[in-house]
């Protein structure tokens, strides 16, 4: 199998961050052996995150997920490594933490009383495509030209 180095957004939402668990997360990203190329603590405003999530304008849960991402502060990450998309979504597990495996990152520390779609603990990009158009976003010296 070949090696394929990819980079994505990693975003411990501000469940995760009130909840003091950043560290835990990126001990996991760093235990898989990912590369952290940057990381900011940062309270993200409406603009960016309607552009974030554009994807999902118009549905039901986009306005109380826009609302809860601005509700305070959001670790944003750049990571990279083998496979690190494909992987990192399986290290964060199921949307919803009480579907979520145990040792994933919602199956361990998701609380199944918070709201499934938006508080999750964390965020990382889909696919190639998106990881580059989100790191543009939250990182735009970060971005590749």
């Amino acid at each position: 199998m070949t090696s394929t180095t990819e980079r994505t957004l990693i975003l411990v939402k501000p469940d995760g961050v009130a909840r003091g668990l950043s560290g835990e997360v990126l001990r996991r990203v760093e235990a898989k052996g990912y590369r952290l190329e940057a990381a900011e603590l940062r309270t993200p405003d409406r603009h960016l995150l309607e552009e974030h999530y554009a994807e999902h304008a118009g549905k039901p849960f986009f306005e109380p997920l826009v609302e809860f991402m601005a509700s305070g502060p959001v670790l944003a990450v750049v990571a990279s490594g083998n496979r690190v998309i494909e992987g990192f979504r399986s290290l964060a597990g199921a949307t919803d933490p009480t579907a979520a495996a145990p040792g994933t990152i919602r199956g361990d520390l998701g609380r199944t009383w918070d709201t499934a779609v938006t508080q999750n603990i964390v965020h990382g990009s889909d696919s190639l495509e998106s990881a580059e158009r989100e790191i543009a976003l939250w990182f735009p010296a970060a971005a590749r030209a």
